[in-house]
């Protein structure tokens, strides 16, 4: 049996990352502009202490603009969750991919959301599309191709300079993972309907609900104690980076330190004009423990819908994930044993969505086997 763990992995590693000292009274959610005016040296530095310190930040004018691709797939989505539900079922069930409804994944995790997940290859997007929008598939599928290759470009420079920062013998290995033409990356479109219409209580009444568990919620609280709903559980991403982009509705926590180092739920504010990146499972063990695989979750407290779209960048199925040469010293011996992410893959779909999968990966006094099941 696997135990979930409970916390992230140590932030004091970061330590050993050649940055700049931080800077006093910062934000606990980092802002990355990437436009670069203070230029790309600086950049690359911000968006390596970032997904060290909190494995999480928000990048603005960021170049994929509101009204082009996003603007076009938000509609194309929206559009379809708002058919019937017989016509959605066409697209599913998730196999993963596919249309799902309050199901997530195979371990009976289940959240306040319907979704869309879907292969990011062109191809597959294509197929899937038949039966997503059955008057005109190309349609469809021209506008998630569109969106993914600017998301992706997106995704590659943000590898790029986080390979700068992080000093690596070559800054583009990371974003070349994802280049490959059998990249195994995902594209999952999430909608949260509003939940003041599944309560007999009246719009008012529910409305303050929301706001205490909003409050409850973002200090530690347990937000279904005071009216929260768990929209997505907790989790991280197992993939190398992960880009979303949402509405103006909030939902989205991050697990992250406070002052005194513990850990507590933090409120993410809404902006559609952003696309907020956390690290994933592969990052993190790529770079040894020393970026962090941020957990992070969706309550669902809004009185309106909620449209959240996550690009997952992910490797070939047979890439063979290691930590970096220059990632493991004497003081970090290496700590995770190689897998592939075919392998990862395998165990991620044996557990429950709040597990901590890179514990059974994990190098236990020179054991290269990794741990023991508990």
């Amino acid at each position: 049996m696997v135990v979930p763990s409970t916390t992230t992995p140590a932030r004091q590693d970061t330590v050993a990352l050649l940055l700049p000292p931080p800077s006093p009274g910062g934000d606990a959610i980092p802002t990355v502009d990437m436009s670069a005016p203070r230029g790309r040296v600086v950049l690359s530095q911000q968006v390596a202490r970032a997904c060290a310190e909190q494995g999480f930040f928000r990048a603005v004018n960021h170049g994929v603009p509101p009204a082009g691709p996003a603007a076009r797939l938000d509609a194309a989505t929206s559009a379809f969750f708002a058919l019937a539900a017989h016509e959605k079922q066409r697209a599913g069930p998730p196999n993963p991919l596919g249309y799902g409804c309050r199901s997530i994944g195979f371990k009976g995790d289940v959240g306040e959301l319907e979704y869309l997940l879907l292969n990011a290859n062109p191809a597959a997007v294509a197929h899937r599309a038949t039966s997503i929008d059955t008057n005109d598939p190309s349609r469809f599928s021209s506008v998630v191709n569109e969106y993914v290759e600017a998301v992706k470009q997106l995704a590659c420079d943000i590898l790029d300079l986080l390979g700068e920062g992080l000093g690596l013998k070559d800054p583009g290995f990371f974003s070349k993972l994802i280049m490959e033409t059998d990249s195994d990356s995902l594209l999952r479109i999430n909608h949260y309907p509003p939940s003041c219409t599944t309560h007999k209580l009246d719009h008012d009444d529910q409305c303050k609900l929301k706001r205490i568990a909003r409050t409850k919620a973002s200090n530690g609280g347990n937000p279904t104690a005071v009216g929260g709903r768990i929209g997505f559980g907790e989790h991280s991403d197992p993939q190398i980076l992960s880009l979303l982009r949402a509405n103006d509705v909030d939902g989205l926590q991050v697990l992250l330190p406070d002052v005194s180092g513990k850990e507590r739920w933090v409120q993410v504010p809404a902006d559609p004009s952003a696309f907020f990146v956390n690290v994933g499972d592969l990052l993190q063990a790529l770079t040894n423990g020393r970026l962090v695989s941020i957990r992070h979750r969706v309550i669902a407290t809004a009185c309106r819908p909620r449209l959240s779209t996550i690009y997952f960048a992910g490797p070939a199925p047979h890439t063979r994930i290691s930590a970096l040469p220059e990632m493991v010293t004497a003081v970090l011996p290496r700590r995770y044993r190689s897998f592939t992410w075919a392998e990862y893959k395998t165990a991620m779909y044996s557990l429950r969505l709040s597990h901590s999968r890179l514990d059974l990966f994990h190098i236990v006094d020179g054991n290269n086997n990794g741990s023991k099941a508990k």
